[in-house]
């Protein structure tokens, strides 16, 4: 029998310690380091579940500063897609701009702006073959003689234009040089897209900083594969996803130091996260094998029943501190699981993590696919592990995270049940950002990196965690960033 060498502690087992600051907390800085290639805004991935992660979800993540993580247990189209919708949301161009034929009149089309509640000026305009001969400008439409006369009268007809393979920072140089509001893409003499100064230029700017932007100015997203899910990356990669996560329950296997591998060697320019694991053997094992990051977490999920089912498992801390020791911080590590409250991200990083992915917190939120049901006259979301029967039932992602095969021996890892619905996405974020930058506060570091280094652990006992909660009176008003 081995001997008891190392004790296992989880996010209730422990306190951070308040050291001398010198600064607010909302003066600190919580961006991270996602990848060895990738950093973010804000420390947080919402997790690779069939009721966590789709492409509105990737998509809110992303514009908060963070990152989606689409399942898998999608087919690999249907999941190509999803990534696609990410990649194409914030990109500038219009892919099927409102168009008007050249035989309308200037009342016709305002009319439709009318009813329609279209905010914009500048319509491209298009004969019978739908063939583009002019544009209607603000200053057209401003300067007409007649309402009634036909727009091919009124429109400007000398259109500049470009191909349909211009990118967002082609079209910005080029309505600048032309000074043009729109740039109509142009196909065999087709309108098959347009881009709009303002658009192009908010994004060439920057004007939202937080947004989570590859060196193309589009949404980053990530996608989680399997250890043979080799025509799976293939299209992943045609649709220019950001990140690939070989996503297993048992990260420190065989197949998935050899998918990384093969990843690596072929699609050398996507950044890797391998995982799940939870040992400084496994984290050294999947570094060597090519992984940009690692994905920590065996069983601490709130509906996950691995260490029950298979009596395996570290509990989260301790397995977080494992790895991360053993790296060193040569590539950033991700805490995967067990998150219940903001105070437990701060933990997490002091213990060795430089993100945390999570299912729960997000699962209740409108972005999740999960099915919104109203139970006892409130509203919840559906939410089931990837591991829950249902889930290895109705596809094979499931059944391949957990190596089974045989759809009529199916052993669940996990269950399926119902969180409190919890809104907008951008609440609960705020919360938890909130939340994590009072920590930063309260241990004197001002970013994470900081935290990580200098953050202090208390050991506490039960009755020091149950102090920790509110106790002795009953909650008559519900706090946004508190359940127990």
């Amino acid at each position: 029998m081995k001997t008891f060498k190392h004790e296992g502690l989880t996010f209730d087992d422990v306190s951070l310690i308040t050291q001398y600051s010198d600064f607010l907390p909302n003066e600190s800085d919580i961006s991270a380091q996602l990848t060895k290639n990738i950093s973010q805004k804000i420390p947080f991935l919402s997790a690779a579940m069939d009721t966590v992660t789709e492409a509105p979800m990737a998509i809110s993540m992303a514009m908060m500063g963070g990152i989606g993580v689409i399942h898998k247990n999608l087919d690999a189209e249907n999941q190509a897609a999803h990534v696609s919708r990410v990649k194409h949301h914030l990109n500038g161009l219009i892919q099927d701009p409102v168009t008007f034929n050249a035989t309308d009149t200037l009342k016709t089309i305002s009319d439709s702006r009318e009813k329609n509640r279209y905010t914009f000026s500048g319509f491209p305009i298009v004969d019978k073959n739908k063939k583009l001969v002019g544009i209607l400008t603000s200053k057209d439409i401003r300067f007409s003689p007649s309402k009634t006369a036909p727009v091919s009268e009124i429109m400007t007809k000398k259109v500049i234009t470009a191909s349909p393979n211009t990118n967002l920072k082609q079209a910005y140089d080029i309505m600048l040089k032309q000074k043009i509001g729109k740039l109509p893409l142009v196909k065999n003499g087709k309108l098959v897209g347009l881009y709009s100064f303002a658009d192009v230029k908010s994004l060439i700017k920057n004007v939202e900083p937080l947004f989570n932007r590859d060196s193309n100015y589009r949404l980053r997203v990530a996608a989680a594969v399997g250890p043979n899910d080799h025509k799976r990356v293939e299209l992943l990669n045609n649709e220019q996803v950001d990140i690939l996560v070989v996503d297993t329950a048992h990260g420190h296997s065989k197949s998935v130091l050899e998918m990384i591998r093969w990843i690596k060697k072929n699609y050398s320019h996507i950044d890797v996260i391998g995982g799940n694991i939870a040992t400084s053997e496994a984290a050294l094992d999947l570094r060597k094998a090519g992984a940009d990051a690692v994905k920590v977490g065996i069983g601490p999920g709130s509906i996950c029943t691995t260490r029950v089912v298979t009596g395996v498992g570290v509990p989260q801390i301790s397995a977080i501190y494992a790895v991360a020791s053993a790296l060193k911080g040569s590539i950033p590590v991700i805490s995967d699981g067990g998150i219940r409250h903001s105070g437990d991200v701060a933990k997490a990083i002091v213990a060795g993590a430089n993100t945390v992915m999570m299912g729960s917190v997000l699962a209740g939120t409108n972005e999740s696919p999960g099915e919104k049901i109203l139970y006892e006259g409130r509203q919840y979301v559906i939410y089931r592990g990837m591991g829950s029967l249902d889930a290895m039932k109705s596809r094979s992602g499931s059944r391949e995270r957990y190596g089974l095969k045989n759809e009529d021996e199916l052993v669940p890892q996990g269950i399926e049940g119902m969180v409190p619905f919890s809104g907008s996405i951008s609440k609960v974020i705020k919360q938890y950002c909130g939340g994590l930058q009072a920590s930063l506060g309260y241990c004197g570091t001002k970013n994470i990196n900081l935290l990580q280094k200098n953050g202090k652990f208390i050991r506490i006992s039960n009755a020091g965690a149950i102090e920790a909660h509110a106790h002795d009176v009953k909650i008559t008003k519900e706090a946004p960033n508190y359940r127990r």
